[in-house]
């Protein structure tokens, strides 16, 4: 069983920057794939990143070049570095983890088990 919490959200201008923090729990967590969700008002839950436990990353193309994904895994954790902030970033961020991604980065949310509560992000104009 592994639990997820986000934090790091919040109210930030466009062009901004805010970095989101996912700590799991369990002793195992360099062996789990990682990936970053969002959800906006009305819309479906959709992949923004991800990294395999071996390292990979990808990106949606929408991010690509503004968000980046790490990891430490001494201290269970996930980051999500997102600058250039954009008005179309507004959405609650969700972290997600599952122990079969290992190499290739899976985009679907169906795949991953475990999931964190979200955290707001809000760009304004």
């Amino acid at each position: 069983q592994v639990q997820l919490v986000e934090s790091g959200g919040g109210l930030v201008q466009a062009g901004g920057s805010l970095r989101l923090s996912c700590v799991a729990s369990g002793r195992t967590f360099s062996g789990y794939g990682m990936g970053w969700f969002r959800q906006a008002p009305g819309k479906e839950r959709e992949f923004v990143a991800g990294m395999s436990s071996r390292g990979n990353t990808y990106y949606v193309d929408s991010v690509k070049g503004r968000f980046t994904i790490s990891r430490d895994n001494a201290k269970n954790t996930v980051y999500l570095q997102m600058n250039s902030l954009k008005p179309e970033d507004t959405a609650v961020y969700y972290c997600a983890a599952d122990r079969r991604i290992t190499t290739y980065v899976e985009v679907r949310t169906t795949v991953y088990v475990y999931w964190g509560q979200g955290t707001q992000v809000t760009v304004s104009s």
